[in-house]
């Protein structure tokens, strides 16, 4: 039976030489004591093997089993069962392979990030903010910072996710009408999803579901006299829906590729929502990641995010109902 084996490419030279050679040259060869003269024939052969395989006038034919051929090729491959490659070897002593082409591998092009253009101002964002109970200097801290502008034309809040070189990667749209629009931008890489990153060396990572619960919480750090820029606080940009064996489901791509960027990182407090998916998702984490890092699970002491909890505690629970179907 015939063994598998790789594809090895052969000069054609090399093919041809071998194509060349009759079944009786072969044999006279290679195999005398497998030749036999037919009697009462001049020029007839067969095989010790095979009585009924004859070669004559530079060909062979097989009578009992119906088929023949010219070469020790054929003969070789369709009597002996021999693969190519090696019939080939056995008939030229060399199968010379034909080196193969080597293609460049083509990089799939960068993603280039098609960020909305820009409005002249930035007003209408800074009111929605204000009225989500976000901090006026942390708003302005985060649109100095190129991490927070209004779009023209829709007025729509983007929330822009650098790299650690400073380069817009990632960058979503939220309305602040009250619509449920909300999407990523074209060419966004979620691994670098909206984040604050601490000014000074921190081993603690806060997560969120939200670039506006983050927000929120940052400002409620800065009620409570904290420094928010000490902190690392990172948005997953949402949650997805979790395997039904928690522990096959995967890190989310933010924080994973939060993680790989920063070693440092020790201790992971989770404040995400109280609803079904937040407590799903903290649980998936709290499974794939406790090995590794002192997992904490913070959510808001009341309301379904922090923005509800930054609310209450102002005492402006009302002005959220405006923009409840907005930005998340």
């Amino acid at each position: 039976m015939r063994t598998s084996k790789r594809y090895i490419p052969i000069e054609p030279s090399v093919i041809e030489e071998a194509r060349r050679m009759d079944l009786l040259t072969y044999l006279q060869r290679f195999e005398p004591m497998n030749l036999v003269r037919v009697p009462a024939t001049r020029n007839v052969y067969c095989t010790k093997e095979h009585d009924s395989l004859k070669i004559s006038n530079g060909k062979w034919y097989w009578w009992s089993k119906g088929f023949g051929g010219v070469s020790a090729l054929d003969y070789l491959m369709k009597v002996k069962d021999i693969p190519f490659v090696e019939a080939i070897e056995r008939l030229t002593g060399s199968i010379r392979e034909v080196p193969l082409p080597i293609y460049p591998v083509k990089e799939p092009p960068p993603k280039q990030l098609l960020l909305p253009p820009k409005n002249k101002d930035n007003d209408k964002v800074i009111q929605y903010l204000l009225d989500r109970g976000i901090d006026k200097q942390i708003i302005s801290d985060c649109i100095v910072n190129g991490l927070i502008y209004e779009s023209a034309n829709y007025y729509n809040v983007v929330f822009i996710g650098k790299s650690e070189q400073g380069k817009a990667k990632y960058a979503a749209c939220r309305s602040i009408f009250g619509s449920d629009f909300k999407r990523d931008v074209t060419g966004s890489d979620k691994k670098y999803s909206f984040r604050l990153v601490s000014e000074t060396p921190c081993q603690k990572l806060h997560l969120f579901e939200s670039a506006i619960d983050l927000l929120s919480y940052a400002t409620l750090l800065k009620i409570q006299g904290s420094d928010y820029k000490q902190e690392n606080l990172l948005s997953l940009s949402g949650v997805y829906q979790p395997q039904k064996e928690l522990s096959e489901s995967k890190v989310p791509i933010a924080l994973a590729g939060f993680l790989k960027d920063n070693p440092q990182i020790k201790s992971i407090i989770l404040h995400l929502d109280n609803d079904k998916a937040g407590r799903l998702i903290s649980e998936v984490l709290k499974i794939k990641l406790k090995n590794d890092y002192e997992i904490v699970d913070e959510p808001p002491p009341m309301g379904k995010d922090f923005n509800d909890f930054l609310l209450s505690k102002l005492g402006i629970e009302q002005k959220k109902a405006t923009y409840e179907k907005g930005v998340r």
